[in-house]
């Protein structure tokens, strides 16, 4: 009796581990999600800040509503997500949107057209995405 136990143990473990390896190598298309998502906020905010208004303005928000539509339909179309990834996208979004409106506010009132301003400030408003592709492709 102890040899079938042992049997259905030793099956149980393999199946735990081939999960966890599809669950690994499934999550991996949230790294080419973050990327994505923070070149598409730094190209906005570089249409936004240095192409005369209203058309940078119209560039900017075109191209990140056809990224995050795009994202959206492609994050929906996978088949697993990491434990806690609800939480960690969360804060992804959060930390851009407070670094975005920091670039942009000011920006907006006191730099407008000035590269010295909107192109750090891309990078900076990128960072999120591109860290946070960073850390999740080390998982």
């Amino acid at each position: 009796m102890a040899e079938y136990a042992s049997r259905d143990a030793a099956a149980a473990l393999a199946r735990a581990k081939e999960l966890g390896s599809t669950v690994r190598n499934g999550t991996k298309w949230y790294v080419r999600y973050q990327v994505i998502y923070g070149c598409a906020a730094a190209v906005m905010v570089l249409s936004v800040g240095l192409l005369a208004p209203p058309h940078g303005v119209a560039i900017g928000t075109g191209i990140w509503v056809a990224t995050i539509v795009a994202l959206s339909v492609y994050a929906a179309r996978q088949r697993v997500a990491r434990r806690g990834f609800g939480r960690w996208h969360a804060g992804l979004i959060t930390v851009w949107a407070l670094l975005f409106l920091a670039v942009l506010i000011p920006g907006t009132f006191w730099h407008q057209g000035a590269a010295s301003w909107w192109v750090p400030g891309a990078v900076v408003v990128a960072l999120p995405g591109l860290i946070g592709g960073y850390m999740e492709a080390r998982r």
